[in-house]
Formats: structure tokens, C-alpha cells, sequence
């Protein structure tokens, strides 16, 4: 269980929560719920005021969280001031075999090259390869920070809000990879930060609901996703309508 404050202010109280192996887990809320700080948490970036934190099976405080980074994908646009205008997209995704951003004296053999490029190949940019990261469009960095996420092979996939911003077409592509490389039984435990319902990929096995930065619901999607319960949540009337393992709502 942990809490988190700022200036005095809670942000995340009491939070209890764990994710196991083979989970595909997506956080919802109002804004200011608290959802990107808790993925901050997990991914040992930033840590909390109390209470303890175990990631992968390691209690944070009691580790060199540095030992923990390459086992941990993160897929966030935070970073993006870190790169260089000329980084190539290739380069991009290999340093973070290193946890950095930018080549520098690093050795990367064949498997590793391979690797950046069978992912550049999977999310659909591997013509991209050489171009600079600076050049591309929204959704073109979109795939290649997904890409980079997996380069170390994680054991736990961190990612928030993967299609902000895209065009339909684009999000709509982008979420089928996503699924698709997820319903691989190798894949890595997952946890996806979204504001939108029809942005939860396929697949997803697991949903916690944040508001004030305290868990509100939690538990398997199809039991606990429901028209009441977004409802209660958003304090307005909406109905949840679930197609083909995709989920839409509205107010009414």
C-alpha cells in the first residue's frame, strides 16, 4: 500500500493494488485522478511518501532502482525533450538497450540490431528506420516509443496513452498492433494509462479506476466495466456499449 504528496497535497492515497504475469491491465479516471503519477510509481521514476512499493519482486527503497529500469518498458512522451533533433528512429530504439537516449560508445551486436528492427517491422515503421526521430509525425513517434519500450525485452509493459492524439485511421491501427502483439503468450504483463473507453485495446483482462487519487474499482474488465459504474464515476448518465471486445460510451 502506498500514498503519494505534493506540496502537502495528496495525489495517490492508500493504493493497493498488484498486477500479476500475464495481466493486461488499463487505468481509467477523471483527470487529476492520479493515473499518470501511479504509472510514474511503478516504473520507479518517482517514488512514494509512504507506505511500500514491490516491482518485480523487488521492494523499492531496498534496490538500486537503475537494476530495475531495463526490465521495465515504458511507452510515455515525457522524455521526448532527452532526444536529439537528428536522432535516427534506429538509434532511438537501440539506446534503450543502454536506458538512454542517444548513442554514444555503446557496443550493440547483430542480435540487437535485429531486435530494433523486427520491432520497427511489428508496429509498422521499419521504413522509417533511418529518418530522424524529429521528422516524424505524431503517430509515426508514437509506434517508434512503443517499439523502444520493448527493445530490452521487459518483463512489465508501462504505457500511457499510446494513441493521444492520433487520427482515427492511425489509432485504429496502432491499438490492433498493440492487441495483437499482447494476445502473444510471451508478451510482457502490461498496464495502460487511457482517458478513453474505445482507446482499451482488445484483449485487456483487467481495469482500475482511479478518482481523487484513490481506487474507486478495480478488478476483471468484463465484471467490473459497466454503464453504472461510469455513471458513478463521472457523476453524469452514460451508457457502455462492448463490440468485438471493444468498449464505447455515451452520455445520455
Amino acid at each position: 500500500m502506498v500514498s503519494l504528496y505534493r506540496s502537502g497535497r495528496p495525489v495517490l492515497e492508500k493504493i493497493n493494488w498488484s498486477v500479476q504475469e500475464g495481466e493486461r491491465w488499463v487505468i481509467i479516471g477523471p483527470n487529476g485522478a492520479g493515473k499518470t503519477s501511479l504509472l510514474s510509481l511503478i516504473s520507479t521514476y518517482i517514488f512514494p511518501t509512504s507506505g511500500s512499493l514491490t516491482v518485480l519482486g523487488n521492494a523499492i527503497g531496498k534496490i538500486d532502482s537503475a537494476q530495475l529500469k531495463p526490465r521495465i518498458g515504458i511507452a510515455s512522451s515525457a522524455n521526448l525533450d532527452l532526444i536529439e533533433p537528428d536522432e535516427r528512429v534506429i538509434d532511438f530504439v537501440l539506446s534503450s538497450a543502454y536506458g538512454i537516449f542517444g548513442r554514444w560508445n555503446e557496443d550493440y551486436d547483430l542480435w540487437d540490431e535485429s531486435r530494433a528492427k523486427a520491432l520497427l517491422t511489428v508496429f509498422g515503421i521499419k521504413e522509417l528506420a533511418e529518418r530522424n526521430f524529429a521528422s516524424l509525425s505524431e503517430g509515426e513517434r508514437k509506434r517508434s516509443i512503443i517499439a523502444r519500450s520493448l527493445m530490452s525485452d521487459p518483463e512489465l509493459l508501462l504505457m500511457d496513452e499510446p494513441t493521444a492524439g492520433l487520427d482515427l485511421g492511425a489509432r485504429e491501427d496502432l491499438l490492433h498492433r498493440i492487441s495483437t502483439f499482447a494476445s502473444d503468450p510471451s508478451a510482457p504483463a502490461s498496464v495502460i494509462v487511457t482517458h478513453h473507453l474505445e482507446e482499451i485495446p482488445a484483449g485487456s483482462t483487467h481495469i482500475l479506476v482511479l478518482d481523487k487519487g484513490k481506487i474507486f474499482a478495480e478488478g476483471k474488465i468484463d465484471q467490473i466495466l459497466t454503464s453504472q459504474l461510469l455513471s458513478d464515476l463521472y457523476g453524469i448518465k452514460i451508457s457502455l456499449e462492448i463490440r468485438e471486445g471493444r468498449f464505447f460510451a455515451r452520455a445520455y
